[in-house]
């Protein structure tokens, strides 16, 4: 876990220097503006290591994840006196946190008092682990890559706005096409997260009375999207901010800029929570390690799971 922390964190360090160094320099409009989205960014990172160390619970972050690309990208836009193509992304990425809001909500991430709410399970199992039974361990932890790598990732995957702001090209089909296909992984983010719903309040409804049916007994989400790929809602997670950046792409005409940056340490930290994921439902379902063989990860590239 620590050596996955470690080599996540560096990453996020190396990747955006990189990218930036032999990119164009940012022009004094977006640096302004950047320099607004740093100043939200370190106070919302610092509230959220606070809150989630004074009360124990440490999905501060999963609960703005889906909330904060939204006043990124419309600061953006009100620096860029709402061009036309940042509007454009900024109404993608207002659709898309509703959705996504909405479905964490129900799962009670949220509540009136907003320190509390449900913590996300792997936490806990993470906070189990041998290497963090020193607190000190943990609260390092908790800094380094709960608040500060989460944050700063959720920052970076908004960043191709900026990138694309103050271009001179006007809104094109590529841009349309762009964001049909954005509305399109949105709606099967929904799709997956409404099978999983489903499927887990009444495999729960069926714990509680005590009858459990075979279907549900299995333990995981296996039929629709999920018998095609074990985590068909991370993969449009996935493929809707990969879109996203390019945007920037059809704006400046660089195929690759440093605002890629945000997409390519999104996917390598599904990477590792996928893998998180997995080792813990491998040794909590016995169909699971079968479901691992028969079935791709992200991509519908193995054969549909059958119990």
């Amino acid at each position: 876990m620590w050596r996955s922390t470690i080599f996540l964190i560096f990453t996020l360090i190396v990747v955006p220097f990189i990218t930036f160094k032999f990119d164009v320099p940012l022009n004094e409009l977006q640096l302004t503006a950047l320099h607004t989205l740093l100043y939200v960014f370190a106070i919302v990172t610092a509230l959220t290591f606070i809150v989630s160390s004074i009360t124990n619970n440490y999905s501060q972050v999963d609960k703005l994840w889906s909330i904060m690309p939204v006043p990124y990208v419309w600061i953006i836009a009100y620096y860029s006196d709402l061009e036309p193509r940042i509007l454009l992304m900024a109404l993608l990425v207002t659709v898309w946190s509703v959705r996504l809001t909405y479905n964490f909500s129900r799962r009670g991430g949220y509540s009136w008092k907003f320190w509390t709410g449900e913590e996300d399970y792997r936490w806990s199992v993470v906070r189990a682990k041998p290497e963090f039974r020193k607190k000190w361990k943990w609260v390092i932890f908790n800094l380094f890559f709960i608040s500060i790598y989460q944050m700063s990732l959720i920052l970076l995957f908004s960043l191709p706005a900026l990138k694309a702001m103050g271009s001179n090209k006007p809104l094109s089909m590529y841009d349309y096409l762009l964001a049909v296909m954005i509305l399109a992984l949105i709606v099967i983010e929904y799709i997956a997260d409404q099978q999983q719903f489903n499927y887990q309040k009444e495999k729960y409804r069926q714990i509680k009375t005590g009858n459990v049916d075979a279907f549900h007994k299995t333990g995981f989400t296996h039929t629709g999207l999920w018998a095609y790929m074990r985590h068909p809602n991370y993969a449009a997670e996935q493929g809707i901010w990969i879109l996203f950046y390019f945007f920037s792409v059809i704006a400046t005409g660089l195929w690759v800029n440093w605002s890629i940056t945000g997409a390519l340490l999104l996917v390598m930290l599904f990477k590792s929570s996928s893998d998180l994921s997995e080792e813990i439902s491998a040794e909590k379902y016995p169909l699971y390690k079968k479901y691992i063989n028969e079935v791709g990860r992200f991509l519908p590239l193995k054969k549909k799971f059958k119990v």
